[in-house]
């Protein structure tokens, strides 16, 4: 169960439940010797994490992952989601499989992330996180007794649902408060009198618990002054973001850090930070020499709920870089965002033609909640206008304050009782406005205002660049529609499919292409790829084709149709290469002349079922040898046999041999190429999609004689 000490709960009533948490936190971080954690609880009625308890670090530095969406890119939801522990061994094993983390917490330590789970039900998760001196790898005794750990608690969530007194989410994590020192505190204070420089006792939240005589006089305010809070809110010329990275760095690496900071008007001190697990000792002294290029940190004013504004921020800017078009900023604001702030819902407007767009929406479950509003001119009352055109956020915090400034009919149409309107401005232009919606009253603070205002400006910044993304993607898939066949023509004695798959990075664009066209009583088909993902590669895939028809109706052979095509390519200077196969396919006699430019060889099934690749000769790739010959290969194609023509995005994945693919893609045509063709490209197709490290685009042309 979840103490060690304690078997269970007793059988007349559960304990509180965050002391339960608490309790098998401490515990587990003792057994294991880490530093810090953090025990979330799930909540499946918004698919969330919740964070509910908390040892070893300070609240504001797990602000930003307080509420975590299943989505996320981080390590316990990739616990929960993946049923197995998650372990990152240190600071560049972070930076490559986490860097969304390590952009906020760029220091050296490791960490393991486990789901608290039974085999039919996800009750949570938990992290641990040691110091950057732990091995890289995880022992085996921690590994054993995190699992244990896990399991324990899980054993009790369990045990509470069946009592009908499930662990719940609250509001709110739990500090788990540290032991009681050992050393008597009034004779700890007479040893510290005594030392000759400057001496602080931090808590965990870096409030001052204790600092001697000569530390107030190096500071310059009295004992009394300093007791009780941050030094950063006492002193203003301590309140920089520099001296709080490296009281972070203290904390979560449990190394050693010091920093150099001007107190004025012109005296330099040194601060060295000890880090334990209970918090940080903090030594002062007169710093030798003024460090050079130093410079008198900003008094600006500001509190430490900085940090939780730093987080926020530093975590979206580096989760919108990953953005591309407007539904992936639509999806990440909604995975990394709503979770964090305890919204209910997102709606992301846009702006043309002097009315309002919907662009995106999260947590309506009735679409036409939203839909209401697409296409409200410019000129209506709704804070959603009002935001968008003068660029100044609205913070509602109950519907009667909305209501009063408002119609009900725009106002509050989505159930909601408080509503954050974010403008999203981006190069002194205004963009977009966007919605968080919250189920229950709320007060805005002045720290959340600001985070939710940065926010924005963010949201804003990738907002403009994926309208801009999607404005090209559909100027270019509508010219690549164009230039290839909408359907292709039905042919006696021949059954034809064939399937286009676009590339999975970039514009979604590229220079694969295919063909099937009558010529008497034969049929021809080509199929190439066009070097490069981009406009211009689909915009010279379309001559190659149209060259193709060209030289096929005025009665050319395989071979000369290629060398015709190649001395175009070479005539027009492209600076661009093309592969192709063409084929002369006589359905009466049961064979195809095929002719090849460096293109990958065909697979054919017999009738019986056996599949083998074609070993067809072939001359250089198109558009790079004016001289270049195509010899032409015949190939007997009976009733009942399947021919496979493909681009090569069907057989190259990264990281997997390519015979090894081709193999794989001649299994799957020789397991349901009897099938009729429309299935068999289906299936085909799915094997494509569902191999990781695609990155290229498909074509596949299939020809069977009846």
């Amino acid at each position: 169960m979840p103490d060690r000490d304690a078997p269970g709960p007793p059988p007349d009533r559960a304990p509180p439940h965050q002391a339960v948490l608490s309790r098998v936190l401490t515990g587990l971080l003792d057994d294991v010797q880490a530093h810090s954690g953090a025990v979330y609880v799930f909540d499946p009625g918004e698919n969330v994490l919740v964070m509910a308890a908390i040892a070893g670090l300070p609240r504001v530095f797990a602000a930003p992952w307080e509420r975590v969406g299943l989505a996320a890119p981080i390590p316990v939801a990739d616990a929960v989601r993946e049923r197995r522990l998650v372990w990152v061994g240190g600071e560049e094993e972070m930076a490559g499989r986490y860097p969304r983390i390590a952009v906020v917490l760029p220091y050296p330590f490791a960490l393991a992330a486990l789901p608290v789970a039974t085999a039919d039900t996800v009750y949570g998760a938990v992290y641990t996180t040691w110091p950057g001196s732990h091995p890289s790898d995880l022992s085996r005794t921690e590994r054993e007794r995190l699992t244990a750990a896990c399991d324990r608690l899980a054993e009790y969530m369990e045990w509470a649902a069946g009592q009908g007194r499930p662990v719940r989410p609250v509001s709110g994590v739990r500090p788990v408060e540290p032991p009681p020192g050992e050393v008597r505190a009034a004779e700890a204070a007479r040893m510290a009198a005594r030392l000759p420089y400057g001496l602080c006792a931090l808590d965990i939240d870096g409030r001052v618990e204790y600092a001697n005589q000569a530390a107030a006089d190096l500071l310059g305010v009295p004992v009394d002054r300093l007791l009780g809070t941050p030094p950063w809110l006492t002193l203003p010329w301590l309140n920089d973001p520099m001296y709080e990275d490296r009281y972070r760095a203290a904390l979560l690496s449990q190394q050693i850090t010091s920093f150099v900071a001007l107190r004025p008007p012109g005296d330099w001190l040194s601060f060295r930070l000890y880090p334990s697990t209970t918090g940080l000792t903090v030594r002062i002294t007169r710093a030798r020499a003024t460090p050079r290029g130093g410079r008198p940190p900003r008094d600006d004013g500001e509190g430490p709920g900085r940090l939780v504004t730093i987080s926020h921020v530093l975590s979206l800017a580096s989760a919108l870089t990953e953005a591309v078009g407007v539904q992936d900023v639509v999806d990440l604001v909604a995975d990394e965002i709503m979770p964090a702030v305890g919204s209910r819902t997102l709606v992301m407007l846009g702006s043309s033609g002097g009315r309002l767009h919907v662009l995106g929406q999260r947590g309506y479950e009735d679409p036409a909640v939203v839909d209401r509003f697409d296409g409200m001119p410019l000129t209506a009352h709704t804070p959603g206008v009002r935001a968008l055109l003068t660029g100044v956020p609205g913070f509602f915090e109950s519907r009667g304050q909305l209501e009063r400034l408002y119609p009900a009919r725009f106002a509050t149409p989505d159930g909601m009782a408080a509503w954050a309107y974010l403008p999203l401005v981006a190069s002194g232009r205004p963009v977009g406005t966007c919605v968080l919606g919250y189920a229950e009253e709320r007060t805005f603070t002045a720290e959340e205002r600001a985070v939710l205002t940065s926010v924005g400006g963010l949201i804003a910044q990738a907002l403009e660049r994926a309208l801009l993304y999607d404005a090209k993607h559909r100027l270019a898939h509508g010219l690549q529609e164009a230039l290839l066949p909408h359907t292709l023509p039905e042919l006696p004695g021949l059954e034809v499919a064939a399937r286009y798959l676009p590339g999975t990075q970039g514009m979604d664009i590229g220079g694969d292409f295919y063909d099937l066209l009558p010529v008497g009583t034969e049929a021809a088909a080509v199929i190439g790829d066009v070097q490069g993902h981009n406009v211009t590669a689909a915009g010279l895939m379309g001559q190659v084709r149209t060259a193709v028809r060209a030289y096929t109706a005025v009665g050319q052979t395989p071979g000369r149709v290629m060398e015709s095509t190649n001395r175009l390519l070479v005539d027009l200077a492209a600076e661009r290469f093309a592969s192709c196969i063409y084929l002369r396919l006589d359905t009466a006699r049961g064979r195809a002349l095929l002719a090849r430019a460096g293109h990958p060889q065909p697979l054919l099934m017999a009738p019986e079922g056996r599949v083998r690749p074609l070993d067809l000769a072939g001359g250089p790739l198109l558009g790079i040898e004016a001289d270049a010959v195509y010899p032409t290969t015949e190939v007997p194609l009976p009733p009942g046999s399947v021919l496979a023509l493909y681009t090569d995005g069907l057989v190259e994945v990264a990281g997997v041999d390519l015979d090894e693919s081709v193999a794989a893609v001649a299994d799957r045509l020789a397991e349901f190429g009897g099938r009729p063709l429309e299935e068999v490209a289906d299936r085909l197709v799915r094997h494509v999609q569902e191999t990781q490290g695609r990155t290229d685009d498909v074509a596949l042309l299939l020809l069977r004689p009846r």
